[in-house]
């Protein structure tokens, strides 16, 4: 399966996203074998830097640190797959500017619920970064009428426990970006995160 043959924005209402750089990942995959779904920001302005870009793209090799402080060996996107770990992003446009409207999130969230409900076996949804933790309570609002996840910073709503359809879910930080190199405090909490996830693949 391919995710990009079945998710698809038809009318692209969103004044504040780059059009272009409009991504769903095209990579073929087993959706059975899918039980992490991390769920980033957007795409990056660059194509080249995007998770499934060919060579060394700058979005997964801060993934791939990430990981690694986790304790994982993994060096490749494929590697990440064959663990059950899926990436994806709450908006699939790129950015125009350093936020998001509050309609665009939920433009895409009503994507990203269509994407989420291609993995029948998932175990977990780390929501990497406020716009996704966002996108994430829309779903679950609109879904069941609950604020899934409260209100506040990340660092004290990461220490809460969350399940969406009995999936656990974790609200952490944005790996991606330059920023995320030099926060070695935010490093250590999403690796932590990364490791609570992956136990639950066990």
């Amino acid at each position: 399966m391919r995710t990009s043959e079945h998710i698809q924005c038809l009318d692209f209402p969103c004044g504040d996203v780059d059009t272009t750089r409009y991504t769903v990942p095209g990579i073929e995959l087993d959706p059975a074998r899918v039980g992490i779904l991390m769920v980033a920001e957007a795409p990056p302005p660059d194509a080249a830097d995007d998770f499934y870009a060919e060579g060394e793209p700058f979005y997964l090799q801060t993934t791939l640190q990430a990981f690694q402080q986790a304790g994982v060996k993994a060096a490749s996107m494929r590697d990440l797959l064959d663990r059950g770990v899926y990436i994806t992003t709450a908006v699939k446009c790129g950015k125009t500017g350093y936020g998001l409207a509050t309609a665009t999130v939920k433009n895409c969230a009503r994507l990203l619920e269509q994407e989420m409900a291609l993995f029948p076996n998932l175990r977990a949804i780390m929501l990497m970064g406020d716009v996704a933790i966002k996108a994430m309570v829309d779903i679950a609002k609109r879904q069941t009428g609950q604020r899934l996840i409260p209100s506040g910073a990340t660092y004290k709503v990461r220490e809460g426990q969350y399940a969406y359809r009995g999936v656990r879910v974790f609200p952490t930080y944005l790996m991606t970006g330059k920023s995320f190199l030099i926060e070695k405090s935010k490093q250590a909490m999403i690796a932590a995160d990364i490791g609570a996830a992956l136990a639950l693949l066990d």
